[in-house]
Formats: C-alpha cells, sequence, structure tokens
C-alpha cells in the first residue's frame, strides 16, 4: 500500500484570491497536477517550484501539486515530503513499486479536485499550454484533453530517432487499433475527475502504456477527446528504456486488438467467379494499408532495438513481436472479423513470419556484405526484404484465408 503524506498548504490561486469562495469551497481544488518522479532528488525542487510559481502568477485556477514518488532509490521522497512541508499547494504520495501508471491511478483516485491533469517532471512542455489544455474540461467543451506534439501547430525539439519511432508508434496506433487522436505519449494530459474514477478501474496496464490505454478505452467509450498542440523540447536525461518500452507497447497494443468486441459479420460479397483476390480488389486495397503501417512499425522498432541487441537479433524480435499483431489486423481491419478458428489464425502468422524472417535476414546478410554496419544500408535492405515478403504474405493469405472468406 503507498503511503501518503497529505500536507497541503493553502495555494495562492488567483481564482481563490479573486473570488468570493466560502471556506468550504476553497479546500477542494479545481485542478489536481501529478508529477509522478522516480530518482529526481535533484531536478524536483527546482522543477516544481517553478510549476507552483506559474500556478500562482499566471493560471486563473485554484490547483494544487501532488508529487508521486514511485520508489525511489535516493533522496527523493525526503525532498518531496520537505517540498510539501515548505511550498503551499503541494502534497506528496509515496508508493513502494515503479510505474507511471500505478502513480496516476493513486494520485487520480485520491484527489478532490474537479479535473486531474498530470505532467513529467522535467517540464519539457511549455506551461502556456496548461490553460487550454484543462478549459475544455471546465467549460463542457470535452472530457479528456491531452498535449500533442504531432498535431499541426507543435513546436517541438528533439532527436530524429525518437522523431520517427513517435510518429510510427501513432501511426500503428491509428491503423491497428482504430485510434483518432495524434499522440499517445505525451506527459501532458488532463481529464474531469468523475470520468477517471470511471476509466481508471478499466486500465489494466500500470506502466508506460497506460496512456495509450486510457486513451483507446476513452474513444471506445465515447469520451470527447481535446488535443492541444504543446511546444516540447526533449529531455537529454530521459530515462525512458526505448527497447524495453516499445516491447511493452507492442503487448498491449495485442491485448487491446485481441479484447475489443468482435464486429458484426460484414456482407456477403458478390462471387467472384473463381478470380484470384487481387490488390486493386477492397480487401486487397485494405490488406496494402495494414502491411505499410507494418513495415514503418516493423522498422522504427528494428531502429530501437539494434543498438542493443544488434542487427540480426532486432530484426528477429521485432518480426517476431509484430506477426501476430498483423495478423490479426489484417484479419479485422480488411474483413471485419469475420469468424476464423485460432488454428487458421495461427497457421496464417507461422506461414508469415517464417517467410519474412528468411528473407529479411538474407537482406541483412547481403547490406552487411556491401557497407558493414551501415543502419541506412540496412534499412533499404529490410525496406526490399519486406516489400518481397509482403508479397508472398498476401500469396499465402490468399491460400489460406482469402478463400476462407470468398465461400461465406
Amino acid at each position: 500500500m503507498p503511503t501518503v503524506e497529505a500536507t497541503v498548504r493553502e495555494p495562492k490561486g488567483l481564482l481563490a484570491e479573486h473570488t468570493g469562495l466560502g471556506a468550504s469551497q476553497r479546500s477542494a481544488p479545481s485542478l489536481d497536477i501529478a508529477v509522478p518522479v522516480y530518482n529526481e532528488e535533484e531536478d524536483l525542487v527546482p522543477n516544481i517550484r517553478r510549476l507552483r510559481d506559474y500556478l500562482d502568477s499566471r493560471f486563473p485556477f485554484r490547483a494544487v501539486i501532488t508529487v508521486v514518488d514511485n520508489g525511489s532509490t535516493d533522496t527523493t521522497w525526503d525532498v518531496a515530503k520537505r517540498l510539501s512541508d515548505e511550498v503551499p499547494g503541494v502534497r506528496a504520495l509515496h508508493l513502494d513499486a515503479k510505474g507511471r501508471g500505478r502513480a496516476l491511478k493513486v494520485a487520480w483516485l485520491a484527489s478532490e479536485a474537479d479535473v486531474v491533469a498530470y505532467m513529467d517532471v522535467d517540464l519539457s512542455t511549455d506551461l502556456d499550454a496548461l490553460l487550454p489544455l484543462v478549459a475544455p474540461l471546465t467549460s463542457g467543451h470535452s472530457d479528456l484533453a491531452i498535449g500533442s506534439r504531432l498535431a499541426q501547430g507543435a513546436r517541438v525539439l528533439r532527436g530524429p530517432r525518437r522523431e520517427v519511432i513517435s510518429r510510427g508508434y501513432n501511426l500503428l496506433l491509428r491503423v491497428f487499433l482504430g485510434a483518432h487522436f495524434t499522440d499517445a505519449q505525451c506527459g501532458f494530459k488532463a481529464l474531469r475527475a468523475r470520468d477517471a474514477r470511471l476509466l481508471l478501474p478499466r486500465v489494466a496496464d500500470d506502466e508506460w502504456f497506460f496512456d495509450t490505454e486510457l486513451l483507446v478505452l476513452a474513444e471506445r467509450g465515447g469520451l470527447r477527446i481535446h488535443e492541444v498542440p504543446v511546444d516540447w523540447a526533449d529531455d537529454p536525461d530521459s530515462r525512458v528504456k526505448v527497447a524495453k518500452t516499445a516491447m511493452a507497447d507492442l503487448k498491449g497494443m495485442w491485448r487491446l486488438l485481441r479484447d475489443r468486441p468482435m464486429m458484426p459479420r460484414a456482407a456477403k460479397q458478390p462471387a467472384r467467379q473463381g478470380r484470384p483476390l487481387a490488390l486493386s480488389d477492397p480487401e486487397g486495397t485494405r490488406f496494402a494499408r495494414v502491411g505499410i503501417a507494418s513495415t514503418i512499425a516493423y522498422l522504427v522498432l528494428f531502429v530501437a532495438l539494434r543498438g542493443t541487441l544488434g542487427a540480426y537479433l532486432a530484426n528477429i524480435t521485432s518480426l517476431v513481436a509484430l506477426a501476430l499483431l498483423n495478423t490479426m489486423a489484417q484479419l479485422r481491419y480488411a474483413f471485419a472479423w469475420r469468424p476464423l478458428r485460432p488454428r487458421s489464425v495461427a497457421l496464417v502468422a507461422s506461414a508469415t513470419l517464417a517467410t519474412s524472417l528468411a528473407v529479411t535476414t538474407a537482406s541483412l546478410v547481403v547490406s552487411n556484405e556491401v557497407a558493414p554496419r551501415s543502419l541506412v544500408g540496412q534499412l533499404v535492405a529490410l525496406l526490399a526484404g519486406n516489400a518481397l515478403a509482403a508479397f508472398a504474405r498476401f500469396l499465402t493469405m490468399q491460400a489460406l484465408v482469402f478463400r476462407t472468406y470468398l465461400r461465406h
């Protein structure tokens, strides 16, 4: 169980100073901003004080800050307790276990505010975006608001590797899970507390996939999501382990794709008079779209894993991670999930995985002979290999799956 330090001195928010709120009304803030931290003993004090100063001087709603320590091994918890004692409008919570999702669940469910939010302790997002984030929730215009580094109007400073990974991941969400938001993982979100109490018990992930799962469940539940383009600067000291996080995200996506209620069976297609399925047919066109998204996701994951695992093992890991996800997306998106036996799904996934492994491994061998250890050369070779594997996958799925559908 988390240890709770609830020392909260009265904040100096503008709304509390300039409206005639009674004592009972002033006891409950309009906004509660959770800041999850792990081993942040050096940056915690200056950044929390900076955030508190901004809220006191420029933010028009009464707000508190909740620092949530995720089992830090340094003096972060002692620093957080000292901040809660010394700075008005700051409280501290302690959890023994790590996990951003776990921290936000505890903080938000314990809050008495009308709106709950969170931001990263490095304050990568420009604080001037806080009011545009919260205002649509207090006005009733939206139910959940997110900062987006990929929406039109956003200004972002970060390296090309993270930019490619971020765009590839969000493209994957749109194709495989039907997401309509542009940026799932930006550490800048807010939602109405009453909606949080309904959503949070349904979110299974307690770590980095928490954000994505929260947004996907919100969309499936019909909640209105508002996006705010943000100015964002990458933290060079970020502790996010890209490879580990990418694998966990793919696992979470597979779970959400698998658990989604089955769609109604599509209307019976007109007979094709024995004609083989072509890419120009609607099913073939959708197959191509999923294939393109899968290839982008594969290349993003390969780049993320290559530095840690090496090219060959990164290739194998990326293909294995995406095999079932790709097959399920093809069945759901291209064919509206017409019933197939699990054995057929496993057969398709295994056959396509074996083909892709053989072709891409051969491509890497050729690439390393021509330009040893060249990332650009490896990506070009893998792209060509994936194109060939995609053609083989199309023929395999046509033989093992498409004919099954055409008989309906």
